[in-house]
């Protein structure tokens, strides 16, 4: 009866032994498993998981799973490819520049990390301020290419007024970027000290460059002349229309 008793134990325990090979490790009852689900809900572009390769393991959040962050939303990268980064330290921002948004996929769509802009996208962070995100074609070397145009990332060397107006340009925001276009036979761009012109003057279809007899010979001699215009202008306005 020993015999007996021994010899169906053991072929009980072949018949687990067999059934338990075809069971992954971390699915079987008798082991203390460490849980294999993914860190994020969807991962797709932007994510590093192989459950084969320890170096996708987020230790601190004992999961399968990273988050790929863009070379240019770190504070430090020693290359251009994206790095593997675990959520604990996104949350903490470690090594994250304040003006990235690291919810958000690049451009490219391969990591995560989106320059801040402003809600119309006409304006970008930077640092601890916000530059103008220029229309495509006005910066002569920018910095960076965004969705909407292109930016200067030197606060203190913006495009001054009277640089544009040189190409007919005006620091208006369109909407989605700075920079309009003034055709110099009707529109006259006058610039003070401050980036956005003073005034944008129409010329009533006069052709500002063909010769006058008698046309103002200086710069000042002309502002002079539409400072009187725009005075007649105003006190007209006052006196037949209605504020």
């Amino acid at each position: 009866m020993k015999k007996l008793l021994c010899i169906s134990i053991c072929s009980l325990c072949a018949a687990t032994a067999s059934h338990a090979a075809t069971i992954p490790w971390w699915e079987r009852p008798t082991v203390c498993r460490i849980n294999p689900a993914n860190c994020y809900n969807n991962m797709t572009n932007g994510y590093l998981i192989d459950m084969g390769n320890s170096e996708t393991w987020d230790a601190t959040s004992n999961c399968w799973g990273l988050k790929l962050i863009c070379a240019d939303a770190l504070e430090k990268a020693t290359g251009t490819d994206p790095v593997p980064m675990e959520r604990a330290d996104i949350a903490k921002k470690k090594n994250i520049r304040n003006d990235f948004d690291t919810d958000e996929l690049s451009a490219t769509g391969d990591c995560f990390g989106r320059r801040i802009t402003s809600s119309d996208g006409s304006m970008a962070y930077v640092g601890n301020t916000y530059v103008p995100v220029w229309c495509s074609g006005i910066l002569s070397d920018p910095d960076e290419f965004l969705e909407n145009g292109e930016i200067e990332t030197d606060v203190n060397n913006q495009p001054k007024c009277e640089e544009l107006a040189k190409m007919g340009y005006a620091a208006v925001d369109t909407g989605k970027c700075y920079g309009k276009y003034y055709d110099y036979s009707k529109y006259f761009i006058e610039c003070g000290s401050k980036m956005q012109p003073d005034r944008i003057i129409v010329l009533n279809g006069a052709d500002a460059n063909a010769p006058l007899n008698g046309a103002p010979a200086t710069m000042a001699d002309a502002e002079e002349i539409f400072e009187s215009m725009y005075k007649t202008s105003t006190e007209q306005k006052k006196k037949y229309f209605e504020e």
